[in-house]
């Protein structure tokens, strides 16, 4: 069995999870720095259609999973490597007196949201490599 078939898709699809989650953060944290700037218009990065469409087989050049309940092997380290989520802009439905967009409240909570996502990706690909660790201290008789 080659390296990188010890691990699973949910390996690659956590740790591009994270990744995007970080670029996401800094996003969300530029957007408060710019709290007092005139006419900023705040942003985020929308990826999790994205992502859902690389695990289920969505991009081109390969074929789609036949049962919703079903995982692509083929293909599916590349299509979820290959997610780069899209920058969007988020304003505020009543822009300030100086044409900034961005509500405190709402990036704050943004902030949390995705805070807690990225904590729960590190933790389940934490626990997802103390499985691998076991298996092979186990396998390796120790």
């Amino acid at each position: 069995m080659p390296v990188e078939g010890i691990f699973s898709s949910t390996v690659e699809l956590l740790g591009k999870s994270i990744d995007l989650r970080t670029k996401n953060q800094n996003l969300i944290s530029s957007n408060i720095a710019n709290a007092e700037t005139p006419n900023y218009v705040p942003k985020s990065l929308a990826f999790e259609q994205e992502l859902q469409g690389a695990l289920k087989g969505g991009h081109k050049g390969t074929s789609p999973v036949t049962n919703s309940r079903h995982i692509p092997l083929k293909g599916t380290k590349d299509r979820i490597q290959s997610v780069n989520g899209q920058v969007i802009e988020t304003p505020a439905k009543t822009p300030g007196k100086d044409g900034n967009a961005v509500e405190l409240e709402n990036e704050m909570t943004k902030m949390s949201e995705n805070q807690i996502m990225y904590n729960a990706s590190v933790q389940i690909l934490s626990k997802k490599f103390s499985g691998i660790r076991s298996a092979l201290s186990t396998a390796g008789g120790n």
